[in-house]
């Protein structure tokens, strides 16, 4: 069972009072996963439908409080409000948002917190319970992740939890639609060339739109697409810290802000025909319509061909 912690020392009673949500579309048996261990004792999965792990196997935990909760600076927010949104896109096991509640009520107990989850199987958050891979964090925040899961809700003093099933392209013009403003976002699909889907310059648009003045996007992905996809809607972004990978994170905000800067490399990674981003003006498109269009678009392009860069700066050593 996982031994990377991250626990509360306070915790304040709980209400519950929430319409549930219920999915219609058909589900993957929560047994059907397989824990595999990562390097700080946590567990992940792996999908077979995507072929990649939910997680680093650098650590789980780890990869959650650094690359997604330290980058947004929740705990610095946390100790300067009393209240705080958070959207979590693809929430899976539900680690992102576990480590973002343990670290802002560490700091302030009281700290009201709002969080919006979309994602595409439940089976994926059901079998992180099933099988007990929740176990390191806190159990208040247990209690949560199992209500979420099960219920696709939580309702308390300090917190208001929902989980929207299914394809994040359709939930997320709801969330628009309703005004909602994030303190933090977490984007963590699966990988561009794996799930281009969530990583287009529509989807990305609608994201963007949640974002609050003052908030911060954090993903692992630093690919040049999906960075030209975020500038593209007006973000600014920045190099974060990735857990377990090569290549740095990326961070994005509405507004101008002290972000750590693009190396020189990244820059001009941003030149070449990988900026080109992908699209799904109708967000109906199937990834392989995605990666034509992307394609056909790459080679009307007059940007830089990318295997020059490739060739001027990852030289085989």
């Amino acid at each position: 069972m996982p031994t990377y912690d991250f626990r509360l020392m306070a915790y304040s009673p709980i209400f519950f009072e929430n319409k549930k949500k219920r999915c219609t579309m058909p589900m993957t048996d929560a047994a059907a996963f397989t824990p595999e261990p990562t390097a700080d004792g946590s567990f992940t999965f792996f999908s077979s439908e995507f072929g990649e792990w939910f997680h680093s196997r650098e650590g789980a935990y780890r990869e959650a409080r650094l690359t997604y909760v330290d980058t947004t600076q929740l705990v610095e927010k946390a100790n300067t409000t009393q209240q705080l949104a958070l959207l979590d896109v693809c929430y899976g096991l539900g680690y992102n948002t576990a480590a973002a509640l343990e670290a802002i009520w560490q700091v302030n107990p009281h700290c009201h917190v709002t969080v919006i989850g979309l994602e595409l199987n439940p089976a994926v958050p059901q079998g992180a319970i099933a099988q007990g891979l929740i176990q390191g964090w806190s159990a208040p925040v247990q209690a949560i992740l199992t209500e979420v899961a099960q219920t696709y809700e939580a309702n308390r003093d300090r917190l208001q939890a929902q989980l929207l099933i299914g394809d994040a392209r359709q939930h997320i013009q709801t969330v628009v639609n309703q005004g909602f403003q994030a303190d933090a976002i977490f984007l963590d699909p699966f990988s561009p060339p794996r799930c281009p889907q969530l990583w287009t310059v529509e989807f990305l648009k609608r994201v963007a739109a949640c974002l609050n003045a003052n908030g911060r996007l954090a993903t692992y992905s630093c690919a040049a697409a999906v960075r030209a996809a975020l500038q593209h809607n007006g973000l600014y972004i920045g190099a974060s810290q990735a857990i377990g990978r090569h290549w740095p994170g990326t961070i994005a905000t509405q507004s101008p802000q002290a972000l750590p800067p693009l190396s020189q490399q990244e820059q001009e990674h941003l030149q070449t025909r990988a900026a080109v981003p992908y699209r799904d003006r109708t967000l109906t498109l199937t990834p392989v319509e995605i990666h034509q269009d992307r394609l056909a678009e790459q080679q009307r392009s007059s940007l830089e061909i990318t295997a020059k860069w490739r060739k001027r700066w990852l030289k085989p050593s």
